[in-house]
This record gives structure tokens, C-alpha cells and sequence, in this order.
């Protein structure tokens, strides 16, 4: 039995910034280390792929060498998390960019496209409608790095710079993520914790409708600055900022506390917020003038035309597609949603993993246990599961040693459904043969280079994990006192950083979080859910969502590869911005407006 040890080293500061090395190396690799390219030209970071193999090994001598796991165990516990990566993340990932590629090689994206810009031609607008509703959407259906990946790639084709989509897609992906792929963060809260599901849902929804509100004008904002704008042209449009921010965070609000909504939230509040928006600037506002792209005004500059012509103008609101063809292209997306729905609904998983329940087996595989049925297979991680025990504060005296088993659920993972769209999108939109190998081509060449860097990265939060490191960094958070409910929100947004995941954040502090909130007498539904809501800050800098969002963004494969580092230095500031937003919000809830909290059923 491997008991973790969260002062190896006798002094607290040096076990905790040893702990960091890892993380520390990662980064640097990624955003820090100069290095010239064949021109001579001197650039910051290097190739993900490189850059996560270095924190791999950083991550192994660490665990190995100062927190004495035995190597086995390290080896295994790497392999644990790139194996559930891949089911759990990859799989989620290539089947909707598979999607997105057989839209693309149809051409039915080109009305996809059109309807969005038919919606507003204004630049600005686009940027929110796409990344911020459109986004949302996603996120709880897919979750994962998928809304990055798909609204990333809407924007691309839109015309705007790869870099730019990247970056405003990261941003905006914040809000939705602790109900992203139907509320499966919420879900793993509860399910750690021991607290009710529904009040730790109501909980997150009264701390992040305020953020919703902030964040197209945040969006916009960036955006704007991007293409060497005015402030003035920022609020030129708040209206529909404030139309699109309201309305997502009313009904997440209104949805996060329902029993029968509350795993929904960001599907409902994601359409609310695109009707809303799109009838608000088709029949109520629209900008006088028109927000364009720098190339674009550049463009019309030397052609001698006015930059910003009037959006007004009705003749430009002629669309070339019917209400038929315009549903028809839109299709893809409603199956996606449809099938992600599906897969989430607990009974439907339940029947898929028992699908083949009458065909059995029980082997070894590599001296570990591999049993169970063809639909829900299981190996116990060797020389791993039930072989490492965490120790007070992170966990209850004589807590159970942690599980580290590999479930196969093929079926009722929510890649599968995402797949299952995929291909009923293909015979729906009737792909050719020579379309489906190209739409299957395109997504390998695409997703090879990020499958890589995310299969690393998550088996470097395993091994983290299991040995004990996150913890150590965790524990340098408790020692906050009064100040705790700030740093709560900073511990999720370190486990996110950690994991690349709200869910596997939550899986790792939330245990913690209830028991710091117990021993400071703070209420344990704030603190356990601003794990959840700090996290979600944490997602824009993660490696494996600025990965997905270079395959999405980037063609050409070594900028996919070198784009890593230039986007985590431009979101990073970001990242730390909306955490302290955050954990004030938890601060006042916790000291000045306890009456927010809400009160969990008898017996919870």
C-alpha cells in the first residue's frame, strides 16, 4: 500500500514547490523557453507534443523519487489517465470533429454559415452568437474541449484569424462548463462530496448567471482590441450584449435549480439565449454601423468604400437559401444534440452497459484482473487499484484506498453518442463514398498531432493524482482562513489546470473542499461548489482545451503544433481575472449575502 505523504520533505514550502515542478516544467515548455527557428527569428515555447513529454518525465521523478511511489504504480497510473482520456475526452473530440468535417466536405456549412451571418452582419455580434451561445449549446451536450473545437472552427470559416477564434473561444467557454455534457461535473461533485445534487446545481447557479452577464462584454471587448478598435466601439453594441448575457443567465438561474432542468442548464440556456439574441437584432436593435475585420475595412478602404456601412440597410439582409435548405444544413447539429441528450439520460446509459450483459468473461491482463461483460468491460489497474491511500487532511481517517480501475463502457460513453451523430449525419446529409473516407482522412490528419498532447497531459494529472502531488498543492490553498472562500474558487481552477477537465477537478478537490469548509464552520454547499465554478475559469488555460482548439483552428500542422504557447500566454491573465471574480462572489456570499446559499432537503 502506497500512503501519500504531503510533506516529503520536511518543510512545507519545499515539498509544495517540488510538488509544482511538473506543472512548472509544462508551462514552461509551453509558453516560457526561447529557442530560434531556421530564419534565426527568436520564439517563446516549444512543440506541444515536446513540451508535454518534458512535464511526463518531470512529473515521474517527482512521484518516483521524492514522494517514494513505487514505479510501477507511476507507470500505471499514467497509463490509467491517457487510457480514460481517450474515452472519456479524444473519443468526445474526433467524433464531433468528424461531424463538423462532413458538414464542411458537403458544403453544407456554407449555409450553416450564411444563416449565422444573416443573423448580423456585424462582427462583433457574430462573436458572441458563435462563441458564447452557439458555444454554450455545445457544452452541455459534449463538454470536453468539443464547444472550442466546433465554434472555433464555425469562426474560421467565417473569416476570422485561427489565433483570434482560438483565444475568444477559450474565453468564452467558461460560464456553461460546470454543467457541460449534461451536467456530468455537478454530478461528480455531488457524488464525492456526499451532498445533494440539485443544491449543489442551485448553488453554482447563483454565482454563475453573474459571470454569464459579464461575459459577452468581455468577448466583445477582447475582440475589439484584437482588431485595433475603440472602446467606443465596444459599447456601440450593448445592447445585444446585454440581451444575449440576461437572457443565458435567467434561464440558468432559473434551470440550475430545478430537479427536472438542472443537468440541462446549458443546452436550455444556450437557446434561450440565440432565440432571444437573433429576434432581439431582427426586430427590436441593431447597430447604426457596422464592426468589420481589419482585413476586411482594409479592403474596402482601397476599393474607396465606407468602412462601415449601415446594417440597416434591408438589401443586405437578401439570403439565398430557403427555410428547407437552411434546416436541412442545421440538421448535423440537432442530431448531435439529440444524441448527446440521449446518452445522458442515466436509464439509457444503464441499458447500454447492459446491452451484452449475458456475455461474460474473467482473465488477467498483465497480472490485473480483466473481467466483466462485452458491453462494460473493466481492468483494475495493476499494481495501482486499491493500492494507494490518501491520508487527513484530503480524505476521512480510514478512508477506502482509491479505485483505479479502467471501465470500458464503450457504449454509453458520451463519445459514442457523439459518434452515433456522426454517422447519422452522414446518411442524412447522404455522403458519397469518396466524401466519407475524406471526411475521415481530414480528421485524423487533423486530431493526430492534439490526440498526442492530450493522451500526455492526462496521464500526467493521473500520476498527479495518485501520487499525491496535486494534494500537496491543493493542502497550500487551506491555510487561507478567512480569506478561504476566495482561494476555494483558485483550488478548482488549479485542479482544471491539473486535469483539463471541471469533472476531474471536482472527482479530486471536492472531498477536500467539504472538509476545510467543515474544520473553518463555513457552509459546505458554497465551498464545494465554487470548486465547480472556479474551475470553470481554469478551463481556458488547460493544455488539452488549447490543444483541441488548435486542431480546430489551425490547417497548416506546425502552427497547430507552435500555436499552444502564444494562446496560453494570451488567455492566462484572463484565466486568473475570472477566477478572482469568482472567489469574490464566494467571499460575499459566504460573509455578506449567506441568504444566496441555498438550503439543501432534510437529511442532505
Amino acid at each position: 500500500m502506497y500512503q501519500q505523504t504531503y510533506n516529503p520533505l520536511g518543510n512545507v514550502f519545499l515539498s509544495t514547490l517540488v510538488a509544482a515542478v511538473p506543472i512548472l516544467t509544462l508551462l514552461y515548455f509551453i509558453a516560457l523557453h526561447r529557442h530560434r527557428d531556421t530564419h534565426g527569428n527568436v520564439h517563446l515555447g516549444i512543440s506541444a507534443p515536446y513540451a508535454a513529454f518534458f512535464g511526463v518525465i518531470a512529473a515521474f521523478i517527482v512521484s518516483c523519487l521524492v514522494f517514494r511511489m513505487p514505479v510501477a504504480s507511476a507507470i500505471s497510473a499514467f497509463a490509467l489517465g491517457s487510457l480514460s482520456g481517450f474515452l472519456g475526452i479524444i473519443w468526445i473530440v474526433l467524433g464531433a470533429m468528424f461531424l463538423y468535417t462532413m458538414s464542411v466536405v458537403t458544403g453544407r456549412f456554407e449555409i450553416v454559415k450564411e444563416s449565422i451571418v444573416h443573423i448580423s452582419f456585424d462582427r462583433r455580434l457574430q462573436c458572441v452568437l458563435i462563441a458564447f451561445s452557439f458555444g454554450a449549446i455545445i457544452e452541455g451536450t459534449s463538454g470536453f474541449g468539443t464547444p472550442v473545437a466546433i465554434a472555433g472552427a464555425v469562426m474560421v470559416g467565417l473569416g476570422f484569424k485561427p489565433f483570434q477564434s482560438a483565444v475568444l473561444n477559450l474565453l468564452a467557454n467558461t460560464a456553461p462548463v460546470a454543467w457541460g455534457a449534461i451536467g456530468t461535473p455537478i454530478v461528480t461533485l455531488a457524488a464525492v462530496s456526499g451532498l445533494d445534487q440539485v443544491t449543489l446545481s442551485a448553488m453554482a447557479g447563483h454565482q454563475l448567471p453573474i459571470v454569464s452577464l459579464l461575459v459577452p462584454f468581455w468577448l466583445v471587448a477582447t475582440f475589439v482590441k484584437m482588431e485595433g478598435g475603440t472602446w467606443k466601439e465596444v459599447f456601440e453594441v450593448w445592447p445585444a450584449m446585454l440581451c444575449a448575457g440576461a437572457s443565458f443567465a435567467l434561464m440558468q438561474f432559473f434551470a440550475s435549480g430545478t430537479h427536472a432542468l438542472h443537468l440541462m442548464t446549458d443546452v436550455v440556456s444556450g437557446v434561450f439565449s440565440v432565440v432571444c439574441t437573433a429576434l432581439f437584432l431582427r426586430f427590436v436593435w441593431h447597430p447604426k454601423t457596422r464592426f468589420l475585420l481589419r482585413s476586411e475595412r482594409e479592403a474596402l478602404a482601397q476599393a474607396g468604400k465606407d468602412t462601415a456601412t449601415a446594417t440597416t440597410d434591408r438589401s443586405e439582409w437578401k439570403y439565398g437559401y430557403t427555410a428547407g435548405q437552411t434546416a436541412y444544413a442545421w440538421m448535423p447539429w440537432v442530431i448531435l444534440i439529440a444524441c448527446c441528450a440521449l446518452w445522458g439520460v442515466p436509464e439509457f446509459k444503464k441499458f447500454l452497459n447492459g446491452l451484452f450483459a449475458g456475455v461474460s468473461f474473467s482473465t488477467t491482463l498483465l497480472g490485473s484482473k480483466f473481467s466483466g461483460t462485452l458491453s462494460l468491460p473493466v481492468w483494475d489497474m495493476p499494481a495501482l487499484h486499491n493500492l494507494v491511500q490518501r491520508m487527513p487532511p484530503v480524505a476521512a481517517v480510514n478512508a477506502k484506498p482509491e479505485a483505479a480501475r479502467f471501465m470500458i463502457n464503450w457504449l454509453s460513453a458520451a463519445g459514442t453518442g457523439v459518434f452515433a451523430a456522426a454517422i447519422l449525419s452522414g446518411l442524412v446529409l447522404r455522403l458519397s463514398a469518396r466524401q466519407w473516407k475524406e471526411a475521415f482522412t481530414q480528421t485524423m490528419q487533423r486530431m493526430k498531432i492534439p490526440v498526442l498532447v492530450i493522451a500526455q497531459v492526462l496521464g500526467l494529472g493521473f500520476l498527479t493524482r495518485y501520487s499525491g502531488t496535486d494534494a500537496v498543492l491543493g493542502i497550500a490553498f487551506t491555510g487561507a482562513g478567512f480569506f478561504y472562500p476566495f482561494f476555494a474558487a483558485y483550488l478548482g481552477w488549479l485542479g482544471v489546470f491539473l486535469t483539463g477537465s471541471d469533472t476531474a477537478s471536482n472527482a479530486l478537490f471536492g472531498s477536500l473542499q467539504r472538509i476545510t469548509a467543515q474544520q473553518l464552520n463555513l457552509n459546505p454547499i458554497l465551498i464545494v461548489a465554487t470548486n465547480s465554478t472556479g474551475g470553470v475559469m481554469g478551463k481556458m488555460i488547460d493544455a488539452q482545451s488549447i490543444m483541441v482548439a488548435c486542431a480546430a483552428c489551425y490547417d497548416d500542422p506546425k502552427e497547430r503544433s507552435f500555436a499552444m504557447g502564444p494562446i496560453f500566454r494570451t488567455v492566462f491573465w484572463h484565466s486568473l481575472a475570472g477566477a478572482a471574480v469568482i472567489g469574490v462572489i464566494a467571499m460575499l456570499q459566504a460573509y455578506v449575502f449567506p441568504w444566496m446559499i441555498p438550503i439543501p432537503p432534510a437529511g442532505n
